[in-house]
């Protein structure tokens, strides 16, 4: 694997931090209740800060990481194993046609496929995440 580990900690981290989002509580259209809410943090709104933040670091990764990120999700959730690393990195490149950003922020439990991934290509997810925390 090519794809730093730290910045596969990153991208595990915000995407935690994403995935605890809920559903707007505000009107129809999405908008919220007043931004003195505290509450307002976990909603998952139409220009969520977190979702923003975590889309630009992954749409400023080269292709080949992002190819790699795709991969490592696809091992951490069993589709691919390790031993079938090319193949799943040859089989993301093959199949990317959306942004990856978006193809991957769709997937529910990125982060702990993400850090199933890391464990099975024999990364130590607490070391890489040692300097993001």
């Amino acid at each position: 694997m090519d794809l730093s580990p730290a910045k596969v900690a990153h991208v595990i981290v915000r995407a935690r931090e994403y995935d605890v989002k809920v559903a707007a509580w505000g009107d129809d259209q999405g908008a919220a209740v007043p931004d003195d809410d505290a509450d307002t943090i976990l909603e998952d709104l139409k220009d969520d800060a977190t979702r923003n933040e975590l889309s630009a670091f992954i749409a400023g990764m080269n292709v080949d990481e992002q190819v790699e990120l795709v991969a490592l999700a696809w091992v951490g959730r069993g589709t691919y194993t390790a031993d079938e690393w090319g193949e799943a990195v040859e089989t993301a490149r093959g199949e990317r046609v959306n942004k990856t950003e978006d193809y991957l922020l769709g997937i529910p439990l990125l982060a702990d496929y993400l850090e199933e991934g890391l464990e099975a290509v024999g990364v130590s997810v607490e070391d890489a995440e040692q300097d993001i925390l």
